[in-house]
């Protein structure tokens, strides 16, 4: 266990959050008992974790399609790794909904007997690293840093919480045979949700009529998602003192290439270079503009 700063934990290789991780949670881990019927996203930061999760949520509990029952999106999906309200996961019925930023190799070894389902949701890195510098400047649990050239040093090492962006998806894609694993793109739902949808319900298993359908897509939508206090969690974190500002946001833009806004040209460029070279030969597709197809 290493401390490595005031806001790093290092187990095992991978950076937690210092402020929320407690140890007994990480060396129990792997040994977390897993149900057959069990759920997992799985993300790295800043990838569409809280989407995903209201995508979930809303699949699964018809209160929250009907809006019948007022829960916090963090209460219907549990974060595995992160458990600060202390609850009881053996009590929670089935299924149960996880989220984690874990990498494979820490995953709980019960995920590999191939029944519960994991949901691997990735988005291009360049807009992960804008949309990491926004948010680690805003919540006071991560180290914030003067500009987008000094988060990118840190994001491009891997002294980030998450650790390194090439790791954890090269990691979970290159030992998918060990799950049941979905692998879906941010940029591929946010242009067509209503597919998305439908292809996750049918990996789950869980057949939804035409108006719960509609009820699903209608809800996940980014925009709606900034309406519903129990999708954003920006009260939450404001009312905590979570916050360095009361001007940020949980879900701040969730758009698709607003890296152009932000990166120079010879960040970009740089950017480039070293993902060519990490990612050679990696065959999942990447979406870096709006109009692209």
């Amino acid at each position: 266990m290493d401390h490595t700063n005031q806001y790093l934990l290092n187990f095992k290789g991978y950076y937690f959050q210092r402020f929320l991780a407690e140890t007994d949670i990480l060396e129990n881990l792997a040994d977390f008992e897993i149900r057959d019927d069990d759920v997992f996203i799985i993300t790295y930061p800043k990838s569409g974790t809280i989407w995903a999760q209201q995508i979930l949520s809303l699949i699964y509990f018809e209160g929250h399609r009907t809006r019948t029952e007022m829960v916090e999106i963090y209460h219907r999906v549990l974060f595995l790794e992160y458990n600060p309200e202390k609850v009881d996961y053996v009590k929670r019925p089935s299924p149960r909904l996880f989220s984690s930023h874990l990498p494979y190799y820490l995953a709980p070894k019960g995920l590999k007997n191939k029944k519960p389902k994991v949901i691997y949701i990735y988005r291009n890195p360049k807009d992960v690293l804008i949309s990491y510098f926004h948010f680690s400047n805003w919540l006071l649990t991560l180290e914030p840093s003067d500009d987008i050239e000094h988060f990118m040093e840190k994001f491009l090492d891997g002294k980030v919480f998450g650790s390194l962006w090439f790791d954890h998806i090269r990691g979970w894609y290159e030992h998918r045979h060990d799950f049941n694993i979905l692998f879906m793109m941010y940029e591929e739902m946010k242009k067509d949700l209503r597919s998305s949808v439908l292809k996750i319900s049918s990996f789950l298993e869980k057949e939804l009529s035409e108006e719960d359908l509609d009820a699903v897509v209608n809800q996940a939508t980014f925009e709606n998602m900034k309406l519903d206090p129990q999708a954003d969690l920006d009260h939450l974190l404001n009312s905590a003192n979570c916050t360095r500002t009361k001007d940020g946001h949980f879900l701040r833009k969730g758009t698709i290439g607003d890296w152009k806004n932000h990166l120079t040209v010879a960040q970009n460029e740089r950017f480039d270079r070293i993902f060519q070279k990490k990612m050679r030969d990696f065959p999942l597709k990447f979406i870096w503009d709006i109009d692209e197809e």
